[in-house]
């Protein structure tokens, strides 16, 4: 089958998580014997970010990383309906420009193709006029990224078939790397983003840092000049954005590191953790994680990492961890095994694969082999 994904971008991930798991989606789609190609907007704000950042270099490191993933740019002048003419399943990410969303959908009104919407963010609840303004009536299938999500979506009539899909880790990128020396105490990989979780990074990461003088190391983007001058004052050296597909030899070089979640999903959107926390796990480093709901049981609180309630047991926590190596390999060995067993993109295929056999179009039905899929 022809997979066609409407994204941000697949080539840029500077402050683009959603990009992580569309190239593992689509690297296992193809693995698999599908075609899967992406289209992105022109100029979208995350690779212009990203060249501004870092110049041309990763976008040449993308292709040498991933030569199987195909992308395609649009402009005002590009042809949808001959690009889509041969689809079988489009899927349409929701930082998609509104009146793209809407025609898309009218050309699944001349098309045989199953169009889906997929959202991986929290502006249903935080901008809920975006997502209400969005015109999905002619979409066969919205899948979301928590139950919590796909709730909100039955709840305000945005759609009736709507199906839980969380993230996951590409375990082919994200992996054990044990050859690989730990050089630092701890670090967190992640984006200051929009102050949604500025207090509570510095709670569950920079003040029991600097309390217990860990070697720590912060990568993301987007900090602005008092998230710095916090972060050199309690000693944490930060490095700047890094490639998606560098984060596993980072996090090997390390012994620790935290999930810190956004404030929306904890307060409003309980049950979805970061694509990072999945990640994280599949490499196999110890994880401490701040506050947040596993609603839908997707991990092993305390077994596949710890969880504290605040800044006093994140430092005991993490003191605990970094002095005993049986209870961190404890913890890595259980995290792993959690990932491997329910949280790859080879799951989510499944997942996808199973949801359009049952509620894509008669063609796509047709098309889907399980025991191909299962592979």
């Amino acid at each position: 089958m022809k997979f066609v994904f409407y994204t941000h971008s697949l080539v840029s991930d500077w402050n683009h998580g959603n990009a992580h798991f569309l190239r593992g989606v689509m690297r296992d789609l193809i693995r698999r014997g599908h075609e899967a190609i992406a289209l992105e907007p022109e100029g979208a704000w995350s690779r212009q970010n990203l060249v501004k950042d870092q110049g041309e270099a990763p976008l040449d490191a993308f292709r040498r990383t991933f030569p199987d993933l195909s992308s395609l740019s649009y402009g005002v002048d590009f042809d949808h309906e001959r690009t889509l003419s041969d689809a079988d399943v489009v899927i349409v990410h929701e930082w998609t420009d509104p009146a793209l969303v809407e025609r898309i959908g009218e050309i699944r009104r001349r098309a045989g193709f199953t169009l889906v919407f997929h959202d991986t963010h929290h502006r249903a609840v935080s901008s809920e006029e975006d997502i209400a303004g969005l015109i999905l009536k002619d979409y066969d299938l919205i899948l979301a990224f928590g139950e919590t999500l796909r709730q909100r979506y039955l709840k305000a009539g945005w759609g009736s078939q709507v199906f839980t899909w969380h993230e996951a880790a590409d375990d082919t990128i994200f992996r054990p790397m044990p050859e690989v020396e730990k050089e630092r105490d701890l670090i967190w990989i992640g984006n200051w983003g929009d102050g949604e979780r500025s207090a509570e990074l510095a709670e569950f990461l920079i003040e029991p840092v600097k309390e217990l003088q860990l070697q720590t190391t912060v990568r993301g983007v987007r900090y602005p000049q008092p998230a710095l001058n916090q972060l050199k004052e309690a000693g944490i050296d930060y490095a700047g954005w890094i490639a998606n597909a560098d984060a596993p030899s980072a996090f090997a070089r390390h012994r620790l590191t935290v999930h810190v979640p956004r404030r929306p999903y904890v307060e409003t959107l309980p049950g979805i953790p970061t694509i990072r926390m999945f990640e994280a796990l599949a490499c196999g480093i110890p994880l401490i994680s701040a506050p947040w709901e596993d609603a839908e049981h997707l991990f092993r609180p305390g077994e596949d990492f710890l969880f504290v309630r605040n800044g006093s047991e994140m430092k005991e926590a993490m003191r605990s961890v970094l002095a005993d190596t049986d209870f961190a390999n404890a913890l890595t060995g259980a995290g792993l095994e959690t990932i491997m067993a329910r949280h790859t993109c080879r799951h989510r295929v499944d997942e996808l694969l199973s949801i359009l056999s049952q509620h894509g179009t008669a063609l796509v039905k047709h098309q889907i082999t399980f025991p191909e899929a299962a592979e």
